[in-house]
């Protein structure tokens, strides 16, 4: 991977994410990683919207809405995810 491929979690963070059909489900609030391996885990949503709320996706203890980092397919201007991996 160059250098100027790599993407730093803050400048992520607030970022739209959207399905690849253009479904909007929210902002990005925060990144969860396994701490030994630095693999992503999720994304927790900020500001979740009525469709993502009416989808059931997991929950972390809190209530916010967690999609598997797994899912994402491109980052650019939106985190742009796969809807058929998250439901």
């Amino acid at each position: 991977m160059a250098d100027d491929d790599k993407k730093f979690s803050k400048e992520l963070i607030g970022k739209t994410v959207v399905s690849k059909t253009g479904k909007r489900f929210g902002e990005l609030g925060d990144i969860i990683f396994e701490t030994r391996s630095g693999e992503l885990i999720h994304m927790l949503l900020h500001n979740p919207t009525s469709y993502t709320e009416k989808l059931e996706l997991e929950k972390d203890k809190d209530g916010n809405i967690l999609i598997p980092f797994s899912a994402v397919i491109a980052i650019g201007d939106f985190l742009v995810i796969a809807e058929e991996d998250i439901i």
